[in-house]
């Protein structure tokens, strides 16, 4: 083994990905029914690394949460701050019932088994993996009027509680979260998502990546007109309530750019743009469809745009329809109206407001007319703006330096917690101005999997070989405690949440009980499973909560005992 060590030692970065690729394969193995899933497979790799001996850099452990925690925040702004209220009161309560289960839980043991202060606040610090534990019962044991040596012993047997029991705390949430929750519920995590996400667009059907209708709604289909045609190009775009659009017209060999009062001959060939519903009602009017036909090839364009123009604003959508003059909205059809990435009804009566998405369907000169009229249009792109990412994480950053004190105990959101609420801030303000800000749903997607694959690999390798020591010095009896700490107080709650609050949605409840816990390698399992960002908006909550509540737990624990 000495080779992997100075392997190891001369490159740890090589530890690291050799950690997240290992623990991804065998995050994939299945036992039956039972996945362990990338993150825990990773930190189970991580922990066999560690005994090499091998050192990463904490800073990159920082780095890397920051990166995921702040993407997942960006991704869910939008829904986070839609979501506040009332109905957030769930939320808050299992927060706190998750405490006050874990310091139960730890009281009762630590005098059962006898555990001093020390290894106890190490336990609650551990197996709930609240690090801040360990500052705030350490500074607790500080003012008890002990001996300095005595006070010192008692610190040190805070870290031993902590690496002993860290491991399995991590490891433990996501069984519980990932496995037994579904089990319990009846559901999986990713048909409840699913379920959720649908309710949420009020019944608008939303595709996902790759997927279209096999039948879409808007067409273009190319007819050769009968013998008996009179009508002109305007005429025959309106015989139904349901405009449709002409075009192009063919005659003989010549291509003739269609005007309003152009009339149209028989055998006259025509390319048209509409809603199908409107272009079946006259298909019978347009004599024979034609599979194709030469010159009549025209390149359609699909564009979001944001409404800036506060004449638009507040005001119904057929009722702007109404009001926009004829040849302004000509051959342009309005195929989808979202609101912070929520798909709104098409209907004449829904109300349009400033921000508002509206995905535009027509040939590039009538959407850049459109465009121009209502407000700007969104680009796609590959590229991050990194002006705006990196701000965004220099704020949270910043916010998690923060400090505020109930009495002499400091309170803090930490680095994870403020790049949280940032990229929930920023998400949302970019959602209302989408001229700035961009981020591909890809990019967002390789900082959460890499940043918490990582920040996951560096707690095994860096915990890793202290707790398999330490149990082999101590015996399994803390080891043992720690995995009660970790299961006990989750399926109190879970059970709480189920048969009190009435959590019946998996996604919802999977995300809010790993949020109880800070268990973040346990919410990226859950995100994993789920497929999509549903089960964020619980976590970010009562993740928030539970940095205050479990923080608050150290000097508890050393009052108790």
């Amino acid at each position: 083994m000495n080779w992997l060590h100075e392997l190891f030692q001369k490159s740890p970065e090589i530890a690291l990905f050799f950690s997240i690729a290992a623990g991804y394969y065998i995050g994939k193995i299945k036992f039956g029914k039972f996945q362990l899933g990338g993150v825990a497979g990773s930190l189970l790799v991580a922990v066999l690394v560690s005994q090499v001996g091998v050192e990463i850099d904490n800073g990159v452990k920082s780095v890397m949460f920051a990166l995921f925690i702040y993407a997942v925040g960006y991704e869910s702004g939008p829904d986070f701050f839609r979501s506040l209220g009332k109905q957030s009161i769930k939320e808050i309560i299992l927060a706190a019932v998750l405490a006050i289960t874990g310091l139960l839980t730890v009281v009762v043991l630590a005098k059962w088994f006898d555990l001093d202060k020390g290894l106890a606040a190490g336990v609650a610090a551990g197996a709930l993996t609240q690090s801040a534990i360990i500052g705030t019962a350490g500074d607790a044991i500080a003012k008890l009027g002990l001996a300095p040596e005595e006070v010192t012993r008692l610190q040190g047997n805070v870290a031993i509680g902590y690496a002993v029991t860290y491991v399995f705390g991590s490891f433990g949430a996501i069984l519980v979260c990932v496995n037994l929750l579904p089990k319990f519920m009846g559901r999986t995590i990713k048909e409840d998502a699913l379920k959720a996400e649908n309710a949420l667009q009020t019944g608008v059907r939303v595709y996902g990546p790759g997927q279209e209708a096999a039948a879409p709604d808007l067409v273009g289909r190319i007819f050769k007109l009968p013998a008996n045609t009179t009508d002109t190009v305007q005429v025959l775009e309106h015989t139904t309530d349901i405009p449709l659009t002409i075009e192009r017209v063919k005659r003989g060999k010549q291509i003739m750019e269609p005007t309003p009062d152009m009339p149209l001959q028989p055998d006259d060939i025509v390319l048209v743009v509409g809603r199908r519903s409107a272009i079946v009602a006259v298909a019978g009017r347009l004599g024979k469809e034609l599979q194709d036909e030469e010159g009549m090839e025209l390149t359609m364009q699909k564009r979001d745009v944001v409404i800036t123009n506060k004449a638009l604003d507040k005001r119904t959508f057929g009722d702007i329809r109404e009001a926009v003059a004829k040849d302004v909205r000509h051959g342009v059809y309005v195929s989808q109206i979202s609101r912070q990435g929520k798909a709104l009804p098409l209907e004449p009566e829904t109300l349009l407001m400033l921000g508002d998405v509206v995905t535009v369907f027509g040939a590039e000169n009538d959407v850049k007319r459109v465009v121009d009229k209502a407000g700007h249009a969104i680009v796609p792109s590959a590229k991050t703006d990194f002006v705006y990412m990196g701000a965004g994480l220099v704020v949270g950053l910043l916010v998690g330096m923060l400090t505020a004190k109930i009495g002499s105990i400091p309170l803090t959101l930490g680095s994870g917690g403020g790049a949280l609420l940032s990229g929930l801030l920023f998400g949302w303000f970019r959602s209302r101005r989408q001229s700035f800000g961009y981020m591909p749903s890809g990019a967002v997607q390789i900082l959460k999997d890499l940043g918490l694959a990582a920040f996951v690999v560096v707690v095994g390798i860096s915990s890793g070989l202290q707790a398999v020591q330490t149990v082999e010095s101590q015996g399994l009896k803390i080891l043992i405690i720690g995995v009660v700490v970790t299961i006990l107080p989750l399926v109190l709650t879970m059970l709480f949440g189920r048969y009190v609050l009435r959590y019946n949605n998996t996604a919802i409840f999977a995300g809010a009980l790993s949020g109880t816990r800070s268990a973040n390698p346990a919410f990226g399992e859950v995100l994993d499973k789920a497929e999509n960002t549903i089960p964020t908006v619980p976590f970010a909550i009562t993740y928030a909560l539970a940095n205050v509540f479990l923080t608050l737990l150290g000097p508890l624990v050393v009052a108790f005992v």
